[in-house]
C-alpha cells in the first residue's frame, strides 16, 4: 500500500514537472511583454530611438538636449537638396578651388573632388553621404542656395536647412553650417536628428544612399574625359555589422565627440534612432547595436 501511494506521488510530481517544462518552454518561444525588456546602458550622452512606422518613442537618454551634432549634419544637407522642385540628379556641378581650399584649411572629411572636374548632383550626394565629404557639401550648397555670390549662396542654402528644421516642428535644432563644421551655433538633439533622419528616409533616393556600402563615381575632367574616382566607402560600420541596417549617417568632432543616427528593418518593423557624444567609433556602434536590439524587442 505505501509503495503503490510512494508511486502515484512521484507519477504526479514528474507529470507536474513534465508540465512545467512544457510551459517553460513555451514560455522560451513566446516573445516577452514589451516591459519585460531591460533598458540598456549606453556611454553616448545622448540617445533616441523610435519606430518608424508611427514616430513613437522607444528609448530616450537626454533625447531633447542640444548638442553639437558633427556630420550628422549632413542628413539635413541631403534632405534639402533632395527636396528641391524639378531636382535633375544627373545636372553637373563643376568642382571649384574654393571647395578643396575649405576642406584643406579645415582638416575636414572629403571626398576628394578634383578641381575642374564636372561631377553630377547624384555623385555629389554619395561623396556627402559615404564619405561624408565636406567638399561635396559645399557644392552641393553653392548649387541649391540662391544669390549672386557663394557666401551668399551658403547663407541661402543654410537658411534652407533651417526652414526645413521648423517645417518639421523641431524646436531644438540650428544650422550654422553645411557640414556640420560649425560656427558655435549648429546644434540638434538625438529626437530631432532621428526626425529628420525618418523625414529624410522617406526619399527613395536617400535611402538608396545611405544604405550603400561603396560606390566609385566616374567624373568629367577638364579635357572631357572620363576620371575613375577612387572608390567612396561608407564609414557606417553598422552596415557591414549589423543585420537589417538600412543607414543612416556617423559623425565626430571635437566638440560632437562620437555620433551615429542609425536605422534598421527587421520582420517588416524598422527602428531609427541617434546617439550623439558617444566616446570612439567603436563605441558609438556598440551604443546604437543595443538600442537597436532593444527597440526591436519593444516592437515585439
Amino acid at each position: 500500500m505505501i509503495t503503490g501511494i510512494k508511486g502515484t506521488r512521484i507519477r504526479r510530481a514528474a507529470a507536474v514537472a513534465v508540465t512545467s517544462g512544457a510551459l517553460l518552454t513555451t514560455g522560451a518561444l513566446t516573445a516577452a511583454p514589451a516591459q519585460a525588456v531591460t533598458t540598456p546602458s549606453i556611454v553616448a550622452k545622448g540617445g533616441y530611438v523610435m519606430n518608424n512606422a508611427n514616430g513613437s518613442t522607444l528609448y530616450t537618454k537626454a533625447g531633447a538636449t542640444r548638442r553639437s551634432t558633427g556630420s550628422t549634419t549632413k542628413i539635413m544637407t541631403a534632405k534639402v537638396v533632395l527636396a528641391q522642385s524639378n531636382l535633375n540628379l544627373d545636372s553637373k556641378v563643376t568642382i571649384k578651388k574654393e571647395y578643396s581650399d575649405y576642406v584643406v584649411r579645415n582638416n575636414a572629411s572629403q571626398a576628394h573632388l578634383i578641381v575642374g572636374d564636372k561631377v553630377t548632383v547624384r555623385q555629389l550626394l554619395y561623396g556627402l553621404m559615404l564619405p561624408s565629404g565636406c567638399d561635396a557639401a559645399y557644392a552641393l550648397a553653392d548649387k541649391y542656395g540662391t544669390g549672386s555670390t557663394m557666401s551668399a549662396r551658403v547663407k541661402s542654402f543654410i537658411g534652407k536647412m533651417n526652414t526645413a528644421a521648423k517645417n518639421l516642428g523641431l524646436k531644438d535644432t540650428h544650422f550654422d553650417s553645411f557640414d556640420g563644421i560649425g560656427n558655435g551655433s549648429n546644434y540638434s538633439t538625438p529626437r530631432d536628428l532621428t526626425k529628420i533622419a525618418s523625414s529624410a528616409m522617406k526619399s527613395s533616393t536617400f535611402r538608396t544612399i545611405v544604405k550603400t556600402k561603396h560606390y566609385t563615381a566616374k567624373t568629367i575632367t577638364k579635357t572631357g574625359s572620363t576620371r575613375t574616382m577612387k572608390t567612396w566607402d561608407n564609414t557606417n560600420g553598422l552596415l557591414s555589422s549589423y543585420s537589417g541596417t538600412i543607414g543612416v549617417k556617423t559623425g565626430s568632432g571635437p566638440e560632437a565627440k562620437y555620433c551615429l543616427v542609425f536605422a534598421a528593418t527587421r520582420n517588416g518593423k524598422t527602428v531609427i534612432g541617434t546617439v550623439l557624444a558617444s566616446s570612439s567609433i567603436a563605441q558609438r556602434e556598440a551604443d546604437a547595436k543595443k538600442l537597436l536590439n532593444y527597440g526591436f524587442a519593444k516592437l515585439g
